[in-house]
């Protein structure tokens, strides 16, 4: 009988995470705006493109804060207090993009629909390096 996977061994798969904001109307872009102005002002992570067209798999505009693992127990909790009642996409980069936004994913407010997940691969050996924000300001 062999032994599970210890958690440790687990948890080193993720090499960093993704929050997935999104907005719908121009009210929650404004919010989306604010709180993006905070994130810079006040973490290293690395901001993401505006997307305010939908862009598979994600079902509505959106940014992306992606950052590194020793960042989570510092950012995630203010993001909790902080997101302004906006959706946001919580997932982990462990090397399975399906899972990852299907599986792992954690949802602050609205759970929306992954579009076309079968678009998205079952595996990436993608090593994604998060370029984080070196002068936060808050």
């Amino acid at each position: 009988m062999t032994n599970p996977p210890s958690p440790t061994s687990e948890i080193a798969r993720i090499g960093s995470y993704h929050a997935h904001i999104y907005y719908r109307t121009p009210e929650q872009r404004a919010q989306a705006e604010h709180l993006r102005t905070q994130i810079a002002e006040r973490f290293s992570v690395q901001l993401g493109r505006w997307r305010d067209m939908v862009v598979g798999p994600h079902a509505a505009p959106m940014f992306q804060v992606a950052f590194a693992t020793e960042s989570f127990p510092i950012f995630v909790p203010w993001l909790m207090l902080n997101r302004e009642n906006l959706t946001i996409l919580l997932h982990p980069n462990s090397g399975q993009p399906r899972r990852d936004h299907q599986v792992h994913a954690v949802w602050f407010g609205e759970v929306l629909p992954i579009m076309n997940p079968e678009h998205l691969p079952e595996t990436s050996s993608d090593d994604e390096t998060v370029t984080p924000n070196t002068t936060p300001t808050a």
